[in-house]
């Protein structure tokens, strides 16, 4: 009996609609990213391992997905830790590559290596997939793409306000109006830890911190209390659980809370500089919030942190995030070279649009009219007329059997395909076509000119 086929969790097939709506969101990204400045680039699907692993904090790591090594990895591998079954320590002698689990790290690597030939300050943009060996649910993945932008070599804040402005502008053309950019910063972060005295708990405080809309306040204390932070300090910490106020009435808290760290004191002040210009240069649609508990738990975030949140009433993780990396590119031998970036979820993207019914109905890749074959003499009549239609940019194509003419038009019904055109005998004669609206039902006798005109 032959096997089911089936696919691995967390991926999936796209029927042409679905790729269709993809592109159109894939296209209203690109537009925008070289509206901006930025350039396009391409990376290896998967990366030496080393290039990868301890770039993501131990909870990123762990989500990489890594690839065996050909051949007999297992006869190279140690065989104390083949009998002690160690397979952390193991997977570094029978995998020397990885999937990329975004596209940020290898960019770096891609800066790096090609340092001699990029112009800085360097603004490129990617869009391709990445795999996380992730728990699949709703609008979370193993297999997604990613759909970054970022300036290397630049410390200028207003970058970051220009980042803002993107992400304003493509979900402003996408229609998508509404979704709240929340900006923080992590000098921020690590100033809290400092006056809280849990400095040498920065990743674990942000960590957790980054949770409280998933596990609540009391889930966050709890997870701080497990990784060794005294409840003293999240006692002094408690008003970031519910911090209220307009972004200036928050930088204000915050300016009070970090006044005896320098450290905290630089991330407000950066954090003024931009959400001041922002509401000076405006936004068409987007909101910018302060989210102080916004900690994305990667290691490479230095400055401004970004994520965006769907509009209120579409339940949505976020659908796009980034933030300031100092030094990224230190990790690969290249110091002092400043980066900021952010990344658009197209899946979640899709998903959101899906829900709100924002794709427009041309977005589908249907063709405008299907000729019907009525045989080789008017299949050749109707080619011609193919050809040129489709040197004008007109999607057009042939039914490729000789079928009974129900089966034509109902095959043209289900592609959701709009006109039909009928060529017999008397039509080659007079050279003129028969085109019927296959939504009304009216049918005329028109020359190719009309043809040209009434497709396009």
């Amino acid at each position: 009996m032959a096997q089911k086929p089936s696919i691995p969790k967390g991926t999936r097939d796209f029927s042409p609609a679905e790729v269709a709506k993809r592109n159109y969101i894939f296209s209203t990204i690109k537009t925008n990213f070289e509206k901006f400045g930025f350039q396009p680039i391409e990376t290896p699907s998967f990366e030496n391992s080393e290039t990868l692993m301890g770039k993501y904090g131990e909870e990123g790591d762990r989500l990489i997905f890594k690839i065996l090594n050909s051949g007999d990895y297992l006869g190279k591998a140690d065989a104390t830790l083949l009998e002690n079954r160690d397979s952390l320590k193991l997977t570094s002698h029978i995998s020397e590559k990885a999937l990329r689990y975004d596209l940020t790290v290898p960019f770096a690597r891609y800066v790096v290596q090609h340092q001699n030939e990029i112009e800085f300050p360097f603004k490129r943009y990617q869009i391709q997939p990445v795999w996380r060996a992730d728990r699949p649910q709703k609008g979370r993945f193993r297999e997604f793409y990613q759909c970054d932008a970022d300036v290397v070599g630049s410390n200028s804040l207003w970058q970051e306000v220009e980042l803002v402005q993107l992400y304003d502008s493509v979900f402003s053309q996408l229609g998508l109006g509404g979704v709240t950019i929340k900006i923080n910063n992590r000098k921020i972060l690590s100033g809290i830890a400092e006056v809280i005295g849990a400095s040498d708990k920065l990743i674990d405080f942000t960590v957790a911190l980054d949770k409280l809309d998933k596990i609540g306040a009391d889930g966050v204390k709890n997870e701080m209390l497990v990784k060794g932070i005294s409840e003293t300090a999240i006692e002094k910490v408690q008003p970031l659980f519910n911090f209220t106020g307009t972004i200036n009435e928050k930088i204000e808290k915050l300016a009070q809370l970090l006044a005896n760290s320098e450290e905290g004191m630089k991330g407000v002040n950066e954090l003024q500089f931009i959400c001041d210009n922002v509401s000076t240069l405006g936004l068409q649609t987007a909101f910018l919030d302060l989210d102080v508990t916004l900690a994305r738990g990667l290691n490479y975030y230095t400055g401004a942190i970004f994520e965006v949140a769907a509009p209120k009433g579409v339940a949505m993780g976020s659908i796009g995030g980034g933030g300031r990396y100092d030094d990224l590119t230190g990790i690969f031998g290249l110091k002092n070279m400043s980066g900021v970036g952010i990344s658009f979820g197209l899946d979640r993207i899709a998903l959101v649009m899906e829900e709100v019914g924002l794709f427009p109905a041309t977005v589908l890749a249907t063709s405008k009219a299907l000729f019907l074959n009525f045989g080789d003499k008017e299949a050749l009549y109707s080619m011609k007329a193919i050809g040129k239609l489709r040197q004008k940019g007109i999607k057009v194509e042939l039914y490729p059997d000789k079928s009974k003419i129900d089966k034509q038009f109902k095959h043209a019904d289900r592609r959701d395909i709009p006109f039909a055109v009928i060529v017999g005998e008397s039509e080659i004669e007079r050279e003129e076509f028969g085109l019927k609206n296959l939504a009304t039902g009216e049918q005329q006798k028109v020359d190719f000119e009309t043809l040209v005109a009434l497709l396009k």
